[in-house]
């Protein structure tokens, strides 16, 4: 069960950057202006920013697997290296107030050190459990940002395979409060696309901020 309660402080910010490029990306642009926005909204937050294309994740692999299904007290010393980093992100995951993810649309869907960073934080027992019932988030709900650009694809179309499968992940692990902005279309929209984002970000941050904790 989540208790809900709106709350005017916010010490940490998680921002993940998933963009190929560092410059010229759209994506990084409005995440900055976001990160912006809410650190003079809650003066003295803290924005961690983990760029994840330009960290090259480790995939999941048969050892990561292994690794990851060995009782904690029974991890050898070489498991525990291997899912270091994982546990580093699931550490930070856990305990960001709000949450930040810059998408760009890459042929139609997220970019693989995305699906990486997603695979490495989705850890049994750590940020999720099975019951009889089915799933069952370990986190909290916060107010999470997703910014999704794209070239060409229309968001919300049937070819953006984007927003339902990361808002569907977002909900595997407890966060329902999303905030969309949208930049798509920028090959041809380019400009108003982006304008319309900025004042759209202006406009969200402004709204009250959820904090929601597990009872």
């Amino acid at each position: 069960m989540l208790h809900q309660t709106h709350i005017q402080s916010v010490k940490r910010i998680l921002r993940i950057d998933s963009s190929g490029r560092k410059q010229g990306s759209v994506s990084r642009s409005l995440a900055d202006h976001l990160s912006q926005q809410l650190q003079i909204r809650f003066s003295g937050a803290e924005v961690i920013t983990r760029d994840i294309l330009n960290e090259e994740l480790d995939f999941v692999n048969e050892g990561w697997i292994k690794a990851a299904f060995t009782p904690a007290e029974n991890r050898t010393a070489q498991q525990r290296e291997i899912l270091a980093l994982s546990d580093k992100l699931v550490q930070e995951f856990a305990s960001a107030d709000i949450l930040i993810f810059g998408i760009p649309i890459y042929n139609f869907s997220i970019p693989a050190s995305l699906k990486a960073w997603i695979d490495l934080v989705c850890r049994i027992g750590l940020t999720f459990e099975y019951t009889k019932e089915g799933p069952r988030s370990l986190l909290p709900n916060r107010d999470t940002y997703i910014i999704i650009t794209s070239s060409g694809t229309p968001i919300g179309s049937d070819i953006d395979y984007v927003t339902g499968y990361f808002e569907h992940v977002l909900s595997f692990l407890g966060i329902t409060n999303v905030k969309l902005i949208e930049a798509d279309r920028l090959r041809f929209e380019g400009e108003a696309k982006i304008e319309q984002a900025r004042r759209h970000i202006e406009a969200l941050v402004g709204q009250p901020t959820l904090e929601a904790t597990a009872i």
